[in-house]
């Protein structure tokens, strides 16, 4: 597991527990010796023990699954390109667009998986999870109706986890809801479901119709009809919940901005649809971290 986040590790002690020999790769100046993940759920814990791996060892990795964020996934995996050849299996599952081309293009031998996940975790310290919310994970390969070998252990240990014959328009659609939710709550500072509030619904309502519009240029029309529905379930099921880039914001963290905002910004240029509201919030984000 490449990237050692809260979801790394929330997938990485799950794949463990479903006794698939999980090691997690973290980046250089971190000391490869086994580390104690403890996850906290619904009041109670459990921890496993899970080597660790450099990017600079030698040993092949047969399967990779990368959770990080957007704009690290590109330079970590090559960091580990040298264990890694066509026969190896990639499982990309990170929030925002246009890292997946960048990664193919410079490294195009894996097979590449994509996955989207609405599980909720946050960590209270370094190998400390608390699962906040028990979410649905999907997994495809863009014209692969079947699923790999793999999955079926996948499926094993992480549930309710389904293969997505249309695994390109669920990921449109977390893309499209992030666009909307995500860099909103962090120029406010607020929770999610401050959004519904009468301060800014009638922005979120702005950016969700200019979403929608830049979808249906992109061929995903059908999959954003009903976007501000959409957008308002997440806000009600998340209200309390702070999105990623708040907390990156808050932190003081470069956040995911480019691959959110600004590859739904690249996408409305190469169709000429206007976006000015949209734009406005992803020049206010990239001035928050000037």
């Amino acid at each position: 597991v490449l990237g050692a986040g809260a979801i790394g590790c929330l997938f990485a002690t799950a794949l463990q527990r479903a006794g698939c020999p999980t090691t997690l790769l973290l980046r250089p100046g971190y000391v490869a010796a086994p580390v104690l993940v403890t996850v906290e759920r619904e009041g109670s814990t459990s921890s496993a023990e899970l080597p660790v791996s450099l990017p600079s060892d030698s040993a092949h990795i047969s399967h990779l699954l990368v959770t990080t964020k957007a704009q690290d996934v590109c330079a970590a995996v090559l960091s580990v390109a040298h264990r890694l050849d066509s026969a190896r299996q990639v499982l990309l599952l990170s929030n925002g667009m246009g890292f997946a081309e960048q990664l193919q293009a410079a490294l195009p031998l894996p097979a590449y998986f994509f996955g989207t996940t609405t599980e909720g975790a946050y960590r209270t310290s370094r190998w400390h999870i608390r699962h906040a919310g028990r979410g649905l994970t999907r997994v495809g390969r863009p014209g692969c109706a079947l699923p790999p070998p793999w999955f079926e252990q996948w499926s094993q240990a992480v549930q309710p986890g389904y293969w997505d014959t249309d695994i390109e328009d669920s990921l449109w659609l977390k893309f499209a809801i992030n666009c909307a939710i995500n860099p909103l709550t962090a120029l406010h500072r607020c929770r999610n479901g401050e959004l519904a509030g009468p301060a800014l619904a009638p922005r979120l309502a702005g950016l969700c119709e200019e979403i929608m519009q830049v979808s249906a240029a992109a061929g995903f029309g059908a999959v954003t009809a009903d976007l501000p529905q959409q957008v308002a379930a997440v806000v009600r099921a998340t209200a309390e919940n702070r999105s990623s880039m708040l907390q990156d914001v808050l932190a003081g963290r470069a956040t995911e901005i480019e691959y959110i905002s600004g590859h739904l910004l690249q996408l409305a240029s190469r169709h000429g649809v206007a976006t000015p509201q949209n734009e406005s919030l992803y020049r206010s984000i990239c001035r928050l971290g000037s």
